[in-house]
Protein backbone atom coordinates (compact mmCIF):
# COMPACT_ATOMS: atom_id res chain seq x y z
CA UNK A 1 0.00 0.00 0.00
CA UNK A 2 1.13 3.81 -0.59
CA UNK A 3 -0.23 6.87 -0.85
CA UNK A 4 1.28 7.45 -4.74
CA UNK A 5 -2.43 7.99 -6.07
CA UNK A 6 -3.01 10.74 -3.33
CA UNK A 7 0.06 12.84 -4.56
CA UNK A 8 -0.81 12.06 -7.87
CA UNK A 9 -4.52 13.47 -7.58
CA UNK A 10 -5.29 16.42 -9.18
CA UNK A 11 -7.81 17.81 -6.31
CA UNK A 12 -4.78 17.26 -4.29
CA UNK A 13 -2.43 19.05 -6.24
CA UNK A 14 -4.72 22.15 -6.36
CA UNK A 15 -5.72 22.35 -3.08
CA UNK A 16 -1.65 22.24 -2.30
CA UNK A 17 -1.12 24.93 -4.63
CA UNK A 18 -4.71 26.91 -2.68
CA UNK A 19 -3.11 26.28 1.00
CA UNK A 20 0.44 27.07 0.36
CA UNK A 21 1.63 28.50 3.57
CA UNK A 22 -1.18 27.78 5.90
CA UNK A 23 -0.28 25.82 8.69
CA UNK A 24 -1.88 23.05 9.97
CA UNK A 25 -4.20 21.47 7.69
CA UNK A 26 -4.63 17.46 6.82
CA UNK A 27 -6.23 15.25 4.54
CA UNK A 28 -7.86 13.17 7.08
CA UNK A 29 -10.52 9.97 7.28
CA UNK A 30 -11.73 8.20 3.73
CA UNK A 31 -9.19 9.85 1.67
CA UNK A 32 -6.02 8.46 3.30
CA UNK A 33 -7.94 4.96 3.66
CA UNK A 34 -8.98 4.69 -0.29
CA UNK A 35 -5.57 5.88 -1.41
CA UNK A 36 -3.71 3.75 0.68
CA UNK A 37 -6.28 0.81 -0.59
CA UNK A 38 -5.99 2.22 -4.67
CA UNK A 39 -9.71 2.98 -4.14
CA UNK A 40 -11.06 5.97 -6.57
CA UNK A 41 -11.34 9.02 -4.80
CA UNK A 42 -14.17 10.87 -4.89
CA UNK A 43 -14.41 13.38 -1.76
CA UNK A 44 -12.02 14.81 0.15
CA UNK A 45 -11.64 15.78 4.07
CA UNK A 46 -9.50 18.53 5.40
CA UNK A 47 -9.13 19.02 9.38
CA UNK A 48 -7.57 22.28 9.88
CA UNK A 49 -6.28 24.11 13.32
CA UNK A 50 -7.38 27.50 12.06
CA UNK A 51 -10.60 28.79 10.84
CA UNK A 52 -12.27 26.12 9.17
CA UNK A 53 -14.47 28.73 7.02
CA UNK A 54 -11.70 30.73 5.36
CA UNK A 55 -9.53 27.45 4.51
CA UNK A 56 -12.93 26.41 3.08
CA UNK A 57 -12.93 29.40 1.05
CA UNK A 58 -9.44 29.53 -0.19
CA UNK A 59 -10.65 25.59 -1.32
CA UNK A 60 -13.38 26.62 -2.95
CA UNK A 61 -11.75 29.94 -5.06
CA UNK A 62 -8.98 27.04 -6.23
CA UNK A 63 -12.40 24.65 -7.28
CA UNK A 64 -14.14 26.99 -8.83
CA UNK A 65 -17.47 25.93 -6.80
CA UNK A 66 -19.30 27.47 -3.91
CA UNK A 67 -19.01 27.11 -0.11
CA UNK A 68 -21.66 26.39 2.19
CA UNK A 69 -21.93 25.71 5.77
CA UNK A 70 -22.49 21.98 6.80
CA UNK A 71 -22.53 21.98 10.67
CA UNK A 72 -22.47 25.22 12.75
CA UNK A 73 -21.88 22.99 15.85
CA UNK A 74 -18.98 21.36 14.34
CA UNK A 75 -17.52 24.42 12.42
CA UNK A 76 -18.01 22.34 9.19
CA UNK A 77 -17.89 23.89 5.32
CA UNK A 78 -18.13 22.18 2.04
CA UNK A 79 -16.56 23.66 -1.02
CA UNK A 80 -17.26 22.13 -4.58
CA UNK A 81 -15.56 21.54 -7.31
CA UNK A 82 -16.56 23.85 -10.34
CA UNK A 83 -17.65 21.10 -12.23
CA UNK A 84 -19.16 18.74 -9.14
CA UNK A 85 -17.19 15.89 -9.78
CA UNK A 86 -16.31 16.12 -6.23
CA UNK A 87 -16.45 18.03 -3.24
CA UNK A 88 -14.12 19.02 0.21
CA UNK A 89 -15.21 19.14 3.49
CA UNK A 90 -13.21 21.38 5.59
CA UNK A 91 -14.00 21.19 9.78
CA UNK A 92 -12.03 22.19 12.68
CA UNK A 93 -10.08 20.28 14.85
CA UNK A 94 -11.86 18.09 17.46
CA UNK A 95 -9.04 18.23 20.02
CA UNK A 96 -5.90 20.49 20.64
CA UNK A 97 -3.27 17.84 18.30
CA UNK A 98 -4.31 16.30 15.33
CA UNK A 99 -3.74 12.55 17.01
CA UNK A 100 -6.36 13.71 19.24
CA UNK A 101 -8.49 14.68 16.95
CA UNK A 102 -8.30 10.56 14.94
CA UNK A 103 -8.38 9.18 18.74
CA UNK A 104 -11.99 10.47 18.36
CA UNK A 105 -13.04 8.76 15.10
CA UNK A 106 -14.82 5.85 14.42
CA UNK A 107 -12.24 3.57 13.02
CA UNK A 108 -8.44 3.19 12.98
CA UNK A 109 -8.66 2.64 9.31
CA UNK A 110 -10.23 6.04 9.26
CA UNK A 111 -8.10 7.64 12.10
CA UNK A 112 -5.04 8.25 9.80
CA UNK A 113 -3.87 12.02 8.38
CA UNK A 114 -1.62 13.61 5.31
CA UNK A 115 -0.09 16.68 6.18
CA UNK A 116 -1.31 18.73 2.81
CA UNK A 117 1.61 20.86 2.33
CA UNK A 118 3.11 17.30 2.06
CA UNK A 119 5.52 14.78 4.66
CA UNK A 120 5.05 11.06 6.82
CA UNK A 121 1.38 10.44 7.26
CA UNK A 122 -0.25 10.62 10.92
CA UNK A 123 -1.30 7.03 12.13
CA UNK A 124 -1.11 7.17 15.60
CA UNK A 125 -3.44 4.07 15.80
CA UNK A 126 -2.71 1.82 14.06
CA UNK A 127 -4.89 2.14 10.76
CA UNK A 128 -2.55 1.23 8.08
CA UNK A 129 -1.98 -2.28 9.81
CA UNK A 130 -5.45 -3.12 10.33
CA UNK A 131 -5.64 -2.27 6.52
CA UNK A 132 -3.34 -4.24 5.38
CA UNK A 133 -4.55 -7.32 7.78
CA UNK A 134 -8.65 -6.55 6.66
CA UNK A 135 -9.85 -5.48 10.24
CA UNK A 136 -12.53 -3.00 11.22
CA UNK A 137 -11.48 -1.62 14.53
CA UNK A 138 -13.16 0.73 16.76
CA UNK A 139 -10.66 3.61 17.73
CA UNK A 140 -11.54 3.25 21.74
CA UNK A 141 -14.78 1.92 23.34
CA UNK A 142 -16.26 5.30 24.03
CA UNK A 143 -16.40 5.46 19.74
CA UNK A 144 -20.18 4.44 20.05
CA UNK A 145 -20.43 6.52 22.97
CA UNK A 146 -20.56 9.65 20.59
CA UNK A 147 -22.52 8.75 17.81
CA UNK A 148 -24.17 5.13 18.06
CA UNK A 149 -24.72 5.10 14.19
CA UNK A 150 -21.21 4.22 13.77
CA UNK A 151 -22.73 0.81 14.67
CA UNK A 152 -24.71 0.98 11.39
CA UNK A 153 -21.59 2.48 9.60
CA UNK A 154 -19.32 -1.00 10.85
CA UNK A 155 -21.18 -3.13 8.86
CA UNK A 156 -21.16 -0.56 5.52
CA UNK A 157 -17.60 -0.72 5.88
CA UNK A 158 -17.44 -4.52 5.82
CA UNK A 159 -20.12 -4.27 2.91
CA UNK A 160 -17.91 -1.79 0.87
CA UNK A 161 -14.80 -2.97 1.57
CA UNK A 162 -14.60 -6.46 2.57
CA UNK A 163 -13.34 -6.34 6.14
CA UNK A 164 -14.49 -7.66 9.37
CA UNK A 165 -14.61 -6.65 12.76
CA UNK A 166 -12.05 -7.91 15.69
CA UNK A 167 -13.90 -9.52 18.16
CA UNK A 168 -13.90 -6.41 21.14
CA UNK A 169 -15.61 -4.31 17.58
CA UNK A 170 -18.19 -6.72 17.48
CA UNK A 171 -18.80 -7.21 21.05
CA UNK A 172 -19.11 -3.53 21.67
CA UNK A 173 -21.41 -3.24 18.16
CA UNK A 174 -23.82 -6.17 19.57
CA UNK A 175 -24.27 -3.64 22.69
CA UNK A 176 -24.56 -0.63 21.23
CA UNK A 177 -27.27 -1.98 18.29
CA UNK A 178 -30.04 -0.89 20.59
CA UNK A 179 -29.37 2.38 20.35
CA UNK A 180 -29.98 2.90 16.53
CA UNK A 181 -33.20 4.19 16.93
CA UNK A 182 -31.06 7.46 18.37
CA UNK A 183 -29.90 8.84 14.99
CA UNK A 184 -32.14 10.47 12.52
CA UNK A 185 -33.95 8.73 10.19
CA UNK A 186 -32.21 10.48 7.69
CA UNK A 187 -29.05 9.12 8.51
CA UNK A 188 -29.69 5.99 8.83
CA UNK A 189 -30.92 5.88 5.52
CA UNK A 190 -27.95 6.99 4.11
CA UNK A 191 -26.23 4.21 5.72
CA UNK A 192 -28.85 2.00 4.62
CA UNK A 193 -29.01 2.86 1.29
CA UNK A 194 -24.05 2.40 1.00
CA UNK A 195 -24.93 -0.66 2.54
CA UNK A 196 -27.17 -2.05 0.10
CA UNK A 197 -25.59 -1.05 -3.05
CA UNK A 198 -22.53 -2.22 -2.43
CA UNK A 199 -20.56 -5.29 -4.02
CA UNK A 200 -20.49 -7.27 -0.34
CA UNK A 201 -24.48 -6.32 0.58
CA UNK A 202 -25.20 -9.71 1.73
CA UNK A 203 -22.08 -10.27 4.12
CA UNK A 204 -23.15 -7.38 5.07
CA UNK A 205 -26.48 -7.97 6.01
CA UNK A 206 -25.32 -11.32 7.51
CA UNK A 207 -23.24 -9.53 9.82
CA UNK A 208 -26.02 -7.18 10.47
CA UNK A 209 -28.40 -9.65 11.48
CA UNK A 210 -25.97 -11.62 13.71
CA UNK A 211 -24.67 -7.90 15.33
CA UNK A 212 -28.61 -7.28 16.07
CA UNK A 213 -28.23 -4.83 13.92
CA UNK A 214 -30.58 -5.42 11.56
CA UNK A 215 -32.76 -5.78 14.43
CA UNK A 216 -32.82 -2.54 15.81
CA UNK A 217 -33.59 -0.52 12.28
CA UNK A 218 -35.64 -3.10 9.76
CA UNK A 219 -37.19 -5.07 12.75
CA UNK A 220 -39.55 -5.92 10.10
CA UNK A 221 -37.08 -7.82 7.96
CA UNK A 222 -35.16 -9.70 11.08
CA UNK A 223 -38.38 -10.49 12.37
CA UNK A 224 -38.79 -12.84 8.86
CA UNK A 225 -36.23 -15.00 10.58
CA UNK A 226 -37.84 -18.53 11.90
CA UNK A 227 -40.93 -17.55 9.62
CA UNK A 228 -40.96 -21.85 8.40
CA UNK A 229 -42.46 -21.70 4.44
CA UNK A 230 -44.18 -24.58 2.16
CA UNK A 231 -43.39 -27.41 0.96
CA UNK A 232 -42.02 -25.14 -2.04
CA UNK A 233 -39.51 -23.15 0.12
CA UNK A 234 -36.47 -24.72 1.29
CA UNK A 235 -35.79 -22.05 3.50
CA UNK A 236 -37.73 -19.74 6.01
CA UNK A 237 -38.40 -16.37 4.85
CA UNK A 238 -35.27 -14.17 5.66
CA UNK A 239 -33.20 -16.83 4.43
CA UNK A 240 -35.37 -17.05 1.27
CA UNK A 241 -34.99 -13.28 1.17
CA UNK A 242 -31.54 -13.09 1.42
CA UNK A 243 -31.42 -15.77 -1.26
CA UNK A 244 -33.42 -13.20 -3.27
CA UNK A 245 -31.06 -10.45 -3.22
CA UNK A 246 -28.04 -12.60 -4.13
CA UNK A 247 -30.30 -13.97 -7.59
CA UNK A 248 -30.58 -10.83 -7.98
CA UNK A 249 -27.47 -9.13 -7.62
CA UNK A 250 -25.90 -11.97 -10.33
CA UNK A 251 -29.26 -11.02 -12.83
CA UNK A 252 -28.17 -7.37 -12.27
CA UNK A 253 -24.46 -8.06 -13.07
CA UNK A 254 -25.23 -10.41 -16.09
CA UNK A 255 -29.20 -9.96 -17.39
CA UNK A 256 -27.79 -11.86 -20.43
CA UNK A 257 -28.15 -15.60 -18.16
CA UNK A 258 -31.86 -14.75 -18.00
CA UNK A 259 -32.91 -12.43 -20.60
CA UNK A 260 -30.90 -13.86 -23.18
CA UNK A 261 -28.29 -11.47 -25.73
CA UNK A 262 -31.03 -9.62 -27.54
CA UNK A 263 -32.86 -8.06 -24.76
CA UNK A 264 -29.85 -8.15 -22.07
CA UNK A 265 -28.97 -5.19 -22.40
CA UNK A 266 -31.86 -3.12 -22.93
CA UNK A 267 -32.99 -4.44 -19.34
CA UNK A 268 -29.47 -3.34 -17.88
CA UNK A 269 -29.77 0.10 -19.38
CA UNK A 270 -33.27 0.37 -17.84
CA UNK A 271 -31.74 -0.77 -14.57
CA UNK A 272 -29.21 1.95 -14.57
CA UNK A 273 -31.65 5.03 -14.85
CA UNK A 274 -31.69 7.30 -12.20
CA UNK A 275 -34.76 6.41 -9.78
CA UNK A 276 -34.78 8.86 -6.41
CA UNK A 277 -32.85 9.05 -3.67
CA UNK A 278 -29.29 8.58 -5.31
CA UNK A 279 -30.57 5.27 -6.51
CA UNK A 280 -30.73 4.20 -9.72
CA UNK A 281 -33.20 1.68 -10.84
CA UNK A 282 -31.48 -1.51 -9.98
CA UNK A 283 -30.08 -0.39 -6.61
CA UNK A 284 -33.57 0.59 -5.29
CA UNK A 285 -34.65 -2.99 -6.92
CA UNK A 286 -32.63 -4.73 -4.13
CA UNK A 287 -35.28 -2.83 -1.49
CA UNK A 288 -37.79 -4.68 -3.68
CA UNK A 289 -36.02 -8.19 -2.54
CA UNK A 290 -35.44 -7.11 0.66
CA UNK A 291 -39.00 -5.96 1.50
CA UNK A 292 -41.45 -8.66 -0.71
CA UNK A 293 -42.18 -10.88 1.62
CA UNK A 294 -42.33 -8.44 4.71
CA UNK A 295 -46.19 -9.56 4.95
CA UNK A 296 -45.12 -13.20 5.53
CA UNK A 297 -45.22 -13.11 9.17
CA UNK A 298 -48.69 -11.36 9.62
CA UNK A 299 -50.62 -13.35 6.89
CA UNK A 300 -49.37 -16.78 7.39
CA UNK A 301 -51.53 -19.22 8.12
CA UNK A 302 -52.36 -23.29 8.07
CA UNK A 303 -55.28 -24.38 5.55
CA UNK A 304 -57.14 -27.71 5.96
CA UNK A 305 -54.21 -29.89 4.46
CA UNK A 306 -51.73 -28.47 6.83
CA UNK A 307 -50.90 -26.48 3.93
CA UNK A 308 -48.91 -23.04 5.03
CA UNK A 309 -50.26 -20.45 3.23
CA UNK A 310 -49.37 -16.11 3.28
CA UNK A 311 -52.65 -15.27 1.34
CA UNK A 312 -52.74 -11.27 0.91
CA UNK A 313 -48.99 -10.98 1.81
CA UNK A 314 -48.49 -8.77 -1.27
CA UNK A 315 -50.93 -6.32 -0.12
CA UNK A 316 -50.18 -6.58 3.39
CA UNK A 317 -45.97 -6.07 2.20
CA UNK A 318 -47.08 -3.47 0.81
CA UNK A 319 -48.75 -0.99 3.70
CA UNK A 320 -45.64 -2.16 5.62
CA UNK A 321 -43.64 -0.96 3.20
CA UNK A 322 -45.62 1.99 3.28
CA UNK A 323 -44.40 2.53 6.87
CA UNK A 324 -41.48 1.70 6.78
CA UNK A 325 -40.27 3.92 4.43
CA UNK A 326 -42.20 7.02 5.61
CA UNK A 327 -40.19 6.26 9.24
CA UNK A 328 -36.99 6.29 7.11
CA UNK A 329 -37.90 9.27 5.57
CA UNK A 330 -37.14 8.49 2.28
CA UNK A 331 -38.97 10.24 -0.85
CA UNK A 332 -42.47 9.59 -2.33
CA UNK A 333 -41.08 8.26 -5.59
CA UNK A 334 -38.89 5.18 -3.57
CA UNK A 335 -41.65 4.32 -1.09
CA UNK A 336 -44.05 4.10 -3.85
CA UNK A 337 -41.52 1.98 -6.00
CA UNK A 338 -40.64 -0.53 -3.53
CA UNK A 339 -44.81 -0.78 -2.67
CA UNK A 340 -45.36 -1.40 -6.05
CA UNK A 341 -42.73 -3.89 -6.50
CA UNK A 342 -43.85 -5.64 -2.82
CA UNK A 343 -47.68 -5.76 -4.12
CA UNK A 344 -47.11 -7.40 -7.73
CA UNK A 345 -44.32 -9.54 -7.25
CA UNK A 346 -46.73 -12.65 -7.30
CA UNK A 347 -48.42 -11.37 -10.48
CA UNK A 348 -46.02 -13.28 -13.21
CA UNK A 349 -45.60 -16.43 -11.13
CA UNK A 350 -49.83 -16.73 -11.58
CA UNK A 351 -49.58 -16.33 -15.42
CA UNK A 352 -47.05 -19.58 -15.78
CA UNK A 353 -50.63 -21.49 -15.48
CA UNK A 354 -51.75 -19.80 -18.37
CA UNK A 355 -48.85 -20.37 -20.77
CA UNK A 356 -48.63 -19.48 -23.60
CA UNK A 357 -49.98 -16.04 -23.23
CA UNK A 358 -52.48 -14.45 -25.31
CA UNK A 359 -52.01 -10.20 -26.37
CA UNK A 360 -55.21 -9.90 -23.91
CA UNK A 361 -53.28 -11.54 -20.64
CA UNK A 362 -49.93 -9.85 -21.64
CA UNK A 363 -51.62 -6.27 -21.48
CA UNK A 364 -53.42 -7.23 -18.52
CA UNK A 365 -49.98 -8.37 -17.04
CA UNK A 366 -48.14 -4.85 -18.19
CA UNK A 367 -51.50 -2.59 -17.07
CA UNK A 368 -51.41 -4.06 -13.82
CA UNK A 369 -47.83 -3.65 -13.22
CA UNK A 370 -47.28 -0.50 -14.62
CA UNK A 371 -44.99 1.28 -13.59
CA UNK A 372 -42.67 -1.28 -12.51
CA UNK A 373 -43.44 -3.43 -15.43
CA UNK A 374 -39.52 -4.03 -16.09
CA UNK A 375 -38.58 -4.12 -12.94
CA UNK A 376 -40.90 -6.65 -11.03
CA UNK A 377 -40.33 -8.91 -14.15
CA UNK A 378 -36.77 -9.39 -13.04
CA UNK A 379 -37.63 -9.60 -9.35
CA UNK A 380 -39.84 -12.17 -10.09
CA UNK A 381 -36.69 -14.41 -11.98
CA UNK A 382 -34.76 -13.77 -8.68
CA UNK A 383 -37.54 -14.72 -6.80
CA UNK A 384 -38.50 -18.22 -8.47
CA UNK A 385 -34.70 -18.89 -8.73
CA UNK A 386 -34.74 -18.31 -4.69
CA UNK A 387 -37.33 -20.86 -4.39
CA UNK A 388 -35.06 -24.11 -5.47
CA UNK A 389 -36.75 -26.84 -3.15
CA UNK A 390 -36.69 -30.23 -4.30
CA UNK A 391 -38.84 -30.56 -7.62
CA UNK A 392 -38.91 -26.80 -8.19
CA UNK A 393 -36.52 -27.25 -11.37
CA UNK A 394 -39.41 -27.53 -13.58
CA UNK A 395 -41.35 -24.71 -12.51
CA UNK A 396 -37.99 -22.46 -12.53
CA UNK A 397 -37.36 -23.28 -15.72
CA UNK A 398 -40.69 -22.63 -17.38
CA UNK A 399 -41.15 -19.17 -15.25
CA UNK A 400 -37.64 -17.82 -16.80
CA UNK A 401 -38.83 -18.71 -20.21
CA UNK A 402 -42.12 -17.11 -19.57
CA UNK A 403 -39.90 -13.69 -18.23
CA UNK A 404 -38.23 -13.87 -21.25
CA UNK A 405 -41.28 -13.62 -23.32
CA UNK A 406 -43.32 -11.05 -21.33
CA UNK A 407 -39.83 -8.83 -21.07
CA UNK A 408 -39.44 -7.99 -24.63
CA UNK A 409 -42.99 -6.57 -24.56
CA UNK A 410 -42.28 -4.86 -21.15
CA UNK A 411 -39.38 -2.97 -22.41
CA UNK A 412 -41.70 -1.64 -25.72
CA UNK A 413 -44.19 -0.52 -23.12
CA UNK A 414 -41.71 1.16 -20.81
CA UNK A 415 -40.59 3.31 -24.39
CA UNK A 416 -44.02 3.90 -25.65
CA UNK A 417 -46.47 4.01 -22.94
CA UNK A 418 -49.64 1.90 -23.17
CA UNK A 419 -51.74 1.86 -26.45
CA UNK A 420 -53.92 4.91 -27.62
CA UNK A 421 -57.77 4.42 -28.31
CA UNK A 422 -58.65 5.82 -31.50
CA UNK A 423 -61.18 8.05 -29.63
CA UNK A 424 -61.10 9.74 -26.34
CA UNK A 425 -63.74 9.11 -23.24
CA UNK A 426 -65.41 12.05 -23.37
CA UNK A 427 -65.96 11.12 -27.60
CA UNK A 428 -66.84 7.38 -26.67
CA UNK A 429 -69.56 8.63 -23.68
CA UNK A 430 -71.26 11.07 -26.63
CA UNK A 431 -71.18 8.15 -29.00
CA UNK A 432 -72.61 5.71 -26.16
CA UNK A 433 -74.74 8.24 -24.72
CA UNK A 434 -73.59 7.68 -21.11
CA UNK A 435 -72.24 9.81 -18.49
CA UNK A 436 -68.87 9.81 -16.58
CA UNK A 437 -68.24 7.01 -14.43
CA UNK A 438 -67.38 3.44 -13.38
CA UNK A 439 -68.70 2.19 -16.36
CA UNK A 440 -66.85 4.28 -19.18
CA UNK A 441 -63.89 3.61 -17.37
CA UNK A 442 -64.45 -0.16 -17.16
CA UNK A 443 -65.23 0.30 -21.50
CA UNK A 444 -61.88 2.17 -22.02
CA UNK A 445 -60.16 -0.48 -20.15
CA UNK A 446 -61.28 -3.35 -22.07
CA UNK A 447 -61.26 -0.81 -25.27
CA UNK A 448 -57.53 -0.44 -24.65
CA UNK A 449 -56.94 -4.01 -23.55
CA UNK A 450 -58.64 -5.10 -27.74
CA UNK A 451 -56.58 -2.19 -29.19
CA UNK A 452 -53.28 -4.08 -27.80
CA UNK A 453 -54.70 -7.23 -28.85
CA UNK A 454 -54.93 -5.71 -32.64
CA UNK A 455 -58.63 -6.42 -32.40
CA UNK A 456 -59.79 -2.71 -32.82
CA UNK A 457 -57.81 -0.13 -35.27
CA UNK A 458 -60.23 2.30 -36.20
CA UNK A 459 -62.70 4.84 -34.28
CA UNK A 460 -65.71 3.01 -35.67
CA UNK A 461 -64.21 -0.12 -34.47
CA UNK A 462 -63.73 1.20 -31.47
CA UNK A 463 -67.35 2.37 -31.07
CA UNK A 464 -68.76 -0.59 -32.46
CA UNK A 465 -66.55 -3.17 -29.54
CA UNK A 466 -67.73 -0.79 -26.95
CA UNK A 467 -71.35 -0.59 -27.74
CA UNK A 468 -70.84 -4.37 -28.05
CA UNK A 469 -69.60 -4.86 -24.96
CA UNK A 470 -72.46 -2.49 -22.93
CA UNK A 471 -74.90 -5.25 -24.73
CA UNK A 472 -73.77 -8.07 -23.87
CA UNK A 473 -73.24 -6.74 -20.20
Amino acid sequence: MSLAALEASDPVRRLREALRGVPGVWLVGGVVRDALLDRPLMDFDLAVRGDARATAQMASRALGGPVFSLSESFGAWRALDGDRRFHVDVSSLQAETIEEDLARRDFTINAMAVPVPGGEPVDPLGGAADLRDGVLRLVSSRAYDEDPLRALRLVRFAAELGFAPDPETERLTALTAPRLSEPSPERVFAELRRLLVADGALAGIHLAGRLGVLAAVLPELSELGGIEQSRFHHLDVLGHTIEVLRHLTEIESEPERVFGEQLGPAVAAVLAEPLADDLNRGQALRLGALFHDVGKPATRALGDDARVTFIGHDRAGEQIVGDVFRRLRTSERLRSFVGRLTREHLRLGFLVHQRALDARALHGYLRACQPVEVEVTVLSCADRMATAAPGQEGWIAAHLELAREVMGAALSWRATGPPRAPLRGDELARELSISPGPELGQLLAQLESAVYAGEVVTREQAVAYARRVRDDR
